[in-house]
């Protein structure tokens, strides 16, 4: 029988990797189509105007333009860019 206890794991030593979610654009940036708006497990944010959610709850632009919240910043819309008609 061993008299001295032997060198053993700490109990809390473990902890998960950060998964950097939360809003990735925010008021007033503009942004290109495709850009990932927001990273959320559910839906804390919800798309608005120009705005689509992934499979995997993501919210992404569907055109260029710049963001904007509405309803009580829960709701990510996106101002399309009017761009100037070249004559």
């Amino acid at each position: 029988m061993a008299h001295k206890k032997g060198q053993g794991s700490v109990k809390n030593g473990r902890d998960s990797n950060a998964k950097r979610r939360g809003i990735k654009k925010y008021a007033g940036e503009t942004v290109t189509t495709g850009s990932i708006l927001v990273v959320q497990c559910g839906t804390k944010w919800h798309p608005g105007h120009n705005v689509k959610r992934a499979k995997n709850d993501y919210l992404f632009a569907l055109c260029d333009g710049t963001v904007y919240f509405t309803s009580d910043g829960r709701k990510i819309n996106i101002e399309p860019a009017t761009e100037a008609i070249a004559s």
